[in-house]
């Protein structure tokens, strides 16, 4: 059984939450983009867990698998291991893997990244400033040092120094520093620390799918962030869609592959970039309090807003997304009437789909549909029947503009705090 777990808006829709959940069930779960720039929080009865590069899975003891696709911080990951091991959490050998050809991020590409976003200006993206991009990018300039480089000082040592060189000139022109010699000292340093967990990433997960094996794919951020179907230019630096868990880990195409959505029940961004639906208002305000919205790496208020059936309806194409989870409903228990955007005006013509050509990302205005609210709680429930009427009704409105069941509802942030609607997982 193979699960491909995505954020269908711009992150932050509590995948963390939802991959817990499932990877009770889960073999292996596996990370496939991305880097540290991603969190997710994990609340096991009184006990919090933040996670930035690790898979969710490794709270439950999974065995954890990180792909070739993430770009990996290795002093980033050391402090992770090490902050869990405070919490009980026991990291080794035996339950994380990390592909021998993970590219790394050093510290010199966290400068490159500072040094990107001030020369944006007013255009600023809003990166986490880690690195991810510059690291992404000389990955494709075949620049990168990988993990399997480790083991090989001499040509580590010509590597690193190829790299600096490369970079210099622009550290040059905004007066940067980059040490050579203290990076790869440094880096040798951890190595020890880092090379053990790496592994044939690939392999282990292909043959593990030969076993029939539950997989679970674990996704960092939000479709709407995909260096290719995003809201570009302010985006990730990553693909962040299904897609990726292909050439992202080595696992082959097969059937019995389901991808579940994750959605906000009404819509977040963090960062720079267009947001139809924002609300810079009280409700706005209320969601960013009820729902504590603040980024779990970079602690940043999120931008907050209704729900967006077009962008989600969009993800759940590109993604070709089986059923839907949605999270934070009781965050709009208090909520009168709930407004849905259901397509976009822009120059006297509608549009059912967020066009690419960011020259028209200003001008969209919303078209709503309003649903009456339901004034109650839903916090903690985990039964269907157990909503409120309207809360059913929202739901299902939900599916009818979206054209996709919505199987699974969250109504708080702990793992009984589910709704398992159409018994995905046989639980019932």
């Amino acid at each position: 059984m193979f699960y491909t777990i995505v954020g269908t808006q711009w992150g932050d829709e509590g995948k963390g939450k939802i991959v817990d959940w499932l990877s009770s069930k889960a073999d292996y779960v596996v990370r496939f983009q991305g880097g540290n720039n991603a969190g997710h929080t994990i609340k096991v009865d009184k006990d919090i867990y933040k996670l930035n590069l690790l898979p969710s899975g490794i709270i439950r003891n999974k065995k954890c698998l990180i792909g070739n696709g993430v770009v990996l911080d290795p002093w980033a990951l050391i402090n992770e291991i090490s902050n869990l091991k405070k919490q009980n959490i026991i990291v080794n050998r035996n339950n994380l893997f990390i592909a021998e050809n993970v590219c790394l991020i050093l510290p010199i590409h966290k400068l490159i990244d500072e040094i990107n976003e001030l020369s944006r200006g007013n255009n600023l993206i809003g990166t986490t400033k880690k690195g991810i991009g510059p690291a992404y990018e000389d990955k494709v300039g075949r620049r990168a040092i990988r993990l399997c480089d480790l083991g090989d000082h001499e040509n580590l040592k010509n590597k690193i120094k190829n790299l600096y060189n490369f970079h210099e000139p622009r550290l040059k022109k905004f007066k940067k520093n980059a040490d050579f010699e203290k990076a790869l000292k440094d880096l040798t340093k951890v190595s020890s620390e880092i090379i053990n967990f790496s592994a044939p990433v690939w392999k282990i997960i292909n043959d593990a799918g030969k076993q029939n094996k539950f997989i679970l794919f674990e996704g960092a951020q939000g479709s709407l962030l995909d260096i290719d179907f995003g809201t570009y230019p302010y985006v990730t630096s990553s693909n962040t869609s299904s897609g990726q868990i292909f050439s992202g880990s080595g696992f082959g195409i097969k059937e019995n592959h389901n991808v579940l959505g994750i959605t906000k029940a009404y819509t977040t961004r963090v960062g720079s970039g267009p947001f139809v639906t924002e609300l810079n208002n009280k409700i706005g305000d209320h969601f960013v309090e009820k729902g504590q919205e603040f980024g779990t790496v970079t602690k940043r208020k999120r931008r907050c807003g209704w729900f967006d059936s077009v962008l989600v309806s969009q993800s759940i194409a590109i993604n070709g997304i089986t059923d839907v989870v949605l999270t934070k409903l009781d965050v709009l228990d208090e909520i009168e009437e709930i407004k849905v955007c259901v397509g976009y005006e822009a120059d006297q013509k509608q549009y059912n789909y967020l066009p690419f050509d960011e020259n028209l990302y200003e001008k969209l205005v919303p078209i709503y549909e309003t649903i009456q609210g339901w004034k109650t709680s839903t916090f903690g429930l985990t039964k269907w029947n157990d909503l409120p009427k309207k809360a059913q009704d929202y739901i299902s409105f939900l599916e009818s503009k979206i054209d996709k069941n919505i199987s699974i509802i969250s109504t708080g942030p702990d793992r009984i705090h589910t709704i398992d609607r159409n018994n995905l997982l046989g639980n019932n």
